[in-house]
């Protein structure tokens, strides 16, 4: 109580003493979001408080022991309700953050079930009186308008040690990566397509007409952000299509926040429509944000429904990431502790590895060094890497897709599951970059990879071709991924939850190696363009390979 009436004698008399939460916030404003000018002081903005949890390294322990096959705590998964017991913030701290609040008005909050973030609507000028050095301006970006401040903001040094970061003053969203081009008609031929739909999937993993969902207590998921949004007559179109040889579902049973009007994202139309014809006949949801307020973050806004939802899917896909050098690390540190939370629930967390292959930082001086994306350089979620076919118009084996997302964080140390995978690339591989460009002691990624290259997609009623990315190939594997799945919960076995601990045991087994092929990096004179290169068993390219459905399910049906 003490402490209290201190935090309040400080707050009431200014801050002389404040601290900054995220002084590693890269607050540059994109060049594709354009400044509208100074926002209005009564306007209100809504911010994200995320406050300090409780035993996270207890969390993480309990991740590794739920998620290794040898433990014999594996699977044995936590509820919601205990994950609150366990990660809750202290009463001090949810009191000294209200206390803080109060006193300055704010009373229009509103928490989640584990009681660690708090959403607050307040006036600007509130705002930037809790955090000092804030200063709200309005982009726009197309029709798209964001409130965000291009300067750091601190709070006063007693509240800081109870927050992680405040959501909605930085972080504007990245651009989608996927892209469309080509056009052309659709060939069944055996042997011969000209582009990927979900029978050539089906053929190339050795899936067949009988792998299909049919447990009740299965169900996937696809996260939007922003302008992406699916629409339902696509999804149908898609299936009559597309959908022929197999049983499935041809509506989403859930979704999960409100869908923007206008045109359908081809992104959006991408990932529900090959999470559902490769997770073919099993519940799917669609979280989907647009964004209710102008300052929030629709990513967080998507973890923190997951933080207030007692049951949600199995498997989720994710089609985003960021530069891992333009985040805070508390900020990362903190959406780790969140996927720590859906794996301890049994929740399998896939996103996309990029589609940028290595990637480029220029630094200062002409140096270059590669720039790793997250989440997809997180240690807690499975990262899908893409391929594409050595014949273009054949079934044949895979190869590299040269966009393919991979490399090394700069931020995150090389988890104990993947270090003698890892290390055996890097000793054994003919080939690797100069060592100045990555972070041979980070966590690598991708984990695994599918097709990415040359897609069919429905958007806007219209039959789209050659759309490619990893993107395309996350919800492929995350739909097999729910079939896999769906035998488990028919043999009472447990959901996967967080796949990579068992998936570098298998080191490759039930998985097609993909051995050729590079991805793009810096254009300079060191590298030439070239990034890191496929090898036999795990590379940072495509990870352990593409899925062999039937040899995976063995696999994965042992435990």
């Amino acid at each position: 109580m003490q402490f209290l009436v201190a935090i309040f004698t400080v707050i009431c008399s200014g801050f002389a003493h404040a601290a900054y939460l995220e002084a590693d916030q890269d607050t540059t404003v994109p060049e594709d979001w354009v400044h509208a000018g100074r926002v209005s002081p009564v306007e209100e903005v809504e911010l994200t408080f995320a406050l300090k949890q409780q035993n996270v390294e207890r969390l993480r322990e309990l991740l590794q022991q739920v998620s290794d096959p040898d433990s014999d705590q594996y699977g044995k998964y936590l509820t919601l309700e205990e994950v609150t017991s366990l990660v809750r913030p202290s009463d001090l701290t949810q009191k000294a953050i209200l206390l803080w609040l109060n006193s300055h008005g704010v009373t229009n909050c509103h928490t989640v079930l584990t009681q660690d973030f708090l959403q607050c609507l307040m006036p600007v000028q509130v705002a930037e009186m809790l955090l000092p050095g804030s200063e709200f301006h309005r982009y726009t970006r197309g029709d798209r308008s964001l409130i965000r401040s291009a300067s750091p903001y601190a709070v006063h040094n007693d509240v800081s040690q109870h927050l992680d970061f405040v959501g909605g003053v930085h972080r504007f969203p990245p651009k989608s990566e996927v892209g469309k081009s080509w056009s052309g008609r659709r060939q069944t031929s055996p042997g011969f397509h000209l582009g990927v739909t979900p029978a050539v999937l089906r053929s190339r993993y050795n899936l067949t007409a009988a792998d299909v969902g049919s447990a009740a207590n299965n169900s996937q998921a696809v996260a939007q952000f922003l302008e992406q949004f699916y629409h339902p007559a696509d999804l149908a179109e898609f299936m009559t299509m597309f959908g022929g040889g197999f049983k499935h579902l041809s509506v989403v049973d859930k979704v999960v926040g409100k869908q923007g009007g206008g045109k359908a994202g081809i992104e959006a139309s991408l990932d529900v429509e090959y999470i559902m014809s490769s997770g073919a006949n099993i519940s799917t949801w669609v979280f989907t944000n647009p964004g209710r307020h102008e300052s929030q973050e629709p990513f967080l806004q998507w973890m923190l429904l997951l933080s207030n939802i007692s049951s949600i899917p199995w498997v989720h896909t994710i089609s985003y990431g960021d530069d891992e050098d333009s985040l805070s690390a508390a900020y990362m540190d903190r959406i780790n502790a969140e996927f720590m939370k859906a794996g301890v629930r049994g929740i399998s967390m896939l996103f996309a590895s990029g589609d940028s292959g290595a990637g480029c930082r220029h630094m200062d001086r002409g140096v270059n060094v590669f720039r790793p994306s997250f989440p997809a350089s997180s240690p807690y979620v499975t990262t899908v890497g893409g391929t594409s076919f050595k014949n273009p118009y054949k079934i044949t084996y895979e190869v590299t897709d040269y966009i393919s997302g991979g490399g090394f964080s700069n931020v995150f140390a090389m988890p104990d599951y993947q270090v003698s995978a890892v290390n055996s690339y890097l000793k054994g591989v003919q080939s690797l970059p100069p060592v100045s460009y990555y972070n041979a002691s980070g966590r690598a990624y991708p984990d695994i990879a599918a097709l990415s290259d040359n897609y069919w997609v429905v958007s806007n009623r219209v039959p789209i071709p050659w759309v490619s990315g990893t993107s395309a190939s996350t919800p492929v594997f995350g739909g097999i991924l729910s079939l896999i799945n769906d035998q488990r919960f028919l043999k009472g076995l447990p959901s996967l939850g967080f796949l990579n601990p068992r998936l570098y045991k298998l080191q490759g087994r039930a998985l097609f190696d993909v051995t050729e092929g590079c991805h793009l990096s810096c254009l300079d004179e060191k590298v030439q363009g070239k990034g890191f290169c496929a090898s036999p068993s795990w590379d940072p390219v495509t990870g352990w390979g593409t899925p062999n459905y039937p040899a995976l399910l063995k696999a994965l049906l042992e435990k």
